[in-house]
């Protein structure tokens, strides 16, 4: 796949960082992106829309880590906020909660503004942990087309598995597995799984109900975190679904 041209604008209003250090633990975000690749095509899956989902899993990694909520807006929005004294230490999560401790902000503004300039900083992360190759393939013979490999090193076909578990054997999800399958659900990429995940009526069924912040009675404990989600997974869904490229 040749590699996309970034959208800087939006993403330098939100402060995301052109580049990042050696990256710690993945966050959701890295995630999102390594599932969203496609290893036989060696495309990202929803590249057109690509920034509102991993906008989406920056906030929802916030909020899972009690690093935002959400509060009522005007004409029945919702706004996110930043919850203060407690930034989170990843970078990119960082950048995103310095944005969002300047004031409350709508959530479709907040993915719009977080999201343009995630995809390079993420795919240098995955890239640098070996989760994804970069390479050059040789096209009509003439010129070096820059491609995306899948790095071998099996975390993809991992996540993979967690999401299948969730989706397809009814298995509760750990918070993080839970907002993964959301994201891929209201991002509109769950069919691209097929035959992975089966894109079958019980699978829709329970991709919604992720969605919605269902996640199972073990998840009580993260009522906070589920309805953040939800809520955001749900200004994904909206934003993708009017979105001139799809």
């Amino acid at each position: 796949m040749t590699e996309q041209p970034e959208h800087p604008s939006a993403g330098d209003r939100a402060g995301t960082p052109g580049g990042a250090e050696r990256p710690g633990a993945p966050i959701l975000a890295e995630d999102l992106l390594l599932l969203l690749f496609q290893p036989g095509s060696g495309t990202i899956a929803g590249e057109n829309t690509l920034f509102y989902p991993l906008a989406g899993a920056v906030l929802a990694d916030l909020g899972l880590g009690d690093h935002v909520r959400t509060d009522p807006g005007r004409a029945g929005t919702t706004r996110v906020r930043a919850v203060e004294d407690h930034p989170p230490p990843d970078d990119i999560l960082r950048s995103a909660w310095d944005y969002l401790s300047e004031k409350p902000r709508g959530v479709q503004t907040a993915l719009a503004a977080i999201g343009p300039a995630l995809r390079g900083p993420l795919l240098d992360r995955l890239v640098e942990r070996g989760d994804i190759r970069r390479a050059s393939r040789r096209a009509l013979g003439l010129f070096d087309m820059k491609v995306l490999e899948d790095g071998g090193n099996g975390r993809r076909s991992r996540l993979l598995e967690d999401v299948r578990d969730v989706l397809v054997e009814g298995a509760e999800p750990r918070p993080r597995v839970a907002a993964l399958a959301a994201l891929l659900s209201g991002s509109g990429t769950l069919p691209r799984f097929h035959p992975d995940i089966p894109w079958t009526s019980p699978v829709i069924t329970r991709a919604k109900e992720l969605e919605r912040g269902d996640w199972g009675a073990g998840a009580a404990a993260e009522a906070v975190a589920r309805t953040v989600t939800a809520t955001i997974v749900n200004n994904v869904v909206v934003a993708a679904t009017v979105s001139p490229g799809n």
